[in-house]
């Protein structure tokens, strides 16, 4: 998870607290087989049919790092909470993965670049998505590709990203720019959800 601000209309987390029981939610942790193979058959689609590098942007416990890491790419996962990090370490022990303690919106990988950058529920959280999307995209090799799977969630207060907006932000930055929306496939969720869910492949 990513520290959350400004977009985020002022919501706090104490995700070091969460981190014990983050994994309870059906699509966090992942437990359930139909989730799971929910988010599997989803990930296969949209990242490199080929072992690529990807980078897992406010990775929370890994879980998608692990689905990924099992498709054989190379994972560097990045999250701002210390007991988060230490969650996937254990959760990818013995994988090709590497988690680093940083905050998403500018993550400590120096010079190294990726095919990938993966990032689910955390962009609208972070203050000026424009230009983080930009610094994100020099974390890119060329022919890389986003994978952002984000959406806005309650009626009263509202928050979150909402899809036009999103895609306008990458077109300028991106090539080809897909959406799917994922409010009606229960699978991912472990129940019914009535708020906007989407998933954007951008690639440059």
């Amino acid at each position: 998870m990513a520290n959350k601000s400004d977009d985020a209309s002022a919501v706090r987390v104490d995700w070091d607290a969460e981190a014990a029981g983050f994994d309870e939610e059906p699509d966090h942790g992942l437990r359930d087989p139909r989730v799971r193979a929910a988010w599997a058959a989803r990930l296969g689609t949209w990242l490199p049919g080929r072992p690529a590098d990807v980078l897992d942007l406010g990775c929370g416990t890994g879980s998608l790092s692990l689905l990924a890491a099992e498709r054989g790419h190379r994972v560097t996962g990045v999250d701002l909470s210390a007991p988060m990090v230490e969650l996937a370490r254990a959760k990818l022990a013995g994988r090709d993965a590497v988690f680093l303690l940083g905050d998403a919106a500018a993550p400590p990988v120096g010079e190294q670049r990726f095919d990938v950058v993966l990032v689910r529920h955390v962009l609208w959280a972070l203050p000026d998505p424009s230009r983080v999307l930009r610094h994100w995209r020099g974390l890119l090799r060329p022919g890389g590709r986003f994978v952002l799977v984000e959406g806005v969630w309650g009626t009263v207060s509202p928050v979150g990203i909402a899809v036009d907006r999103l895609v306008g932000l990458l077109e300028p930055i991106a090539g080809q720019v897909r959406v799917e929306r994922l409010s009606d496939d229960t699978a991912l969720w472990g129940k019914d959800v009535d708020d906007e869910r989407y998933a954007v492949v951008a690639t440059l």
